[in-house]
């Protein structure tokens, strides 16, 4: 089951997927999750894995930046369309964007307050959201039309994805100095 990955299974359009209020449910869990790990990282929260990769704090401001710019930000820009309207959305630059914030250097709790606020917000939109809302979509310029149903969809999906780049962060920070009990997750370590 460890090798289990939910990306590689087929599109099925007529699967149940997430509700809108297991959806506002699964965002509020992640705010929780995120901050329990930031606050026991404590300064930890600034330390780089590797190079390339992104510190525990700077996968929280792209959590907070993604539900300003991807899945808030859309949402509302295709409510506010005109009906029958599909605008025109954008992709945009996540690295810049994470480098522009300096997260590392922040203190932890500065980014779960952020996300804190974020997520309220965020809760807010997903429980206003109407049956008729959620067939609602935008063209987007990489991937295509995107509805609001399969931006929630996403939007659970993409935090679990950086729940699990979080917590690499801590095995990443163990796993060097574990010596033999290595082998109790790969036999040949």
């Amino acid at each position: 089951m460890a090798g289990f990955d939910p990306t590689r299974l087929p599109r099925v359009p007529s699967a149940p997927g997430l509700t809108v209020d297991e959806v506002a449910r699964l965002l509020h869990a992640t705010a929780e999750i995120v901050a329990a790990e930031l606050y026991a990282l404590g300064d930890l929260a600034g330390w780089r894995p590797a190079g390339g990769e992104w510190c525990a704090n700077e996968v929280v401001g792209h959590i907070v930046e993604s539900d300003r710019r991807g899945f808030t930000g859309r949402i509302r820009r295709i409510l506010a369309a005109p009906e029958g309207n599909e605008p025109d959305e954008e992709g945009w630059d996540q690295p810049s964007v994470a480098a522009a914030r300096g997260d590392c250097a922040k203190p932890g709790t500065v980014l779960i307050d952020e996300l804190t606020a974020s997520r309220a917000d965020a809760i807010d939109l997903v429980r206003s959201l109407r049956p008729e809302d959620l067939d609602r979509a935008a063209l987007h310029r990489a991937v295509g039309r995107i509805t609001v149903s399969e931006l929630l969809n996403e939007w659970c999906l993409h935090d679990r994805t950086h729940l699990q780049q979080l917590l690499k962060n801590v095995q990443a920070r163990a796993w060097p100095v574990m010596g033999n009990t290595r082998r109790f997750t790969d036999p040949e370590a």
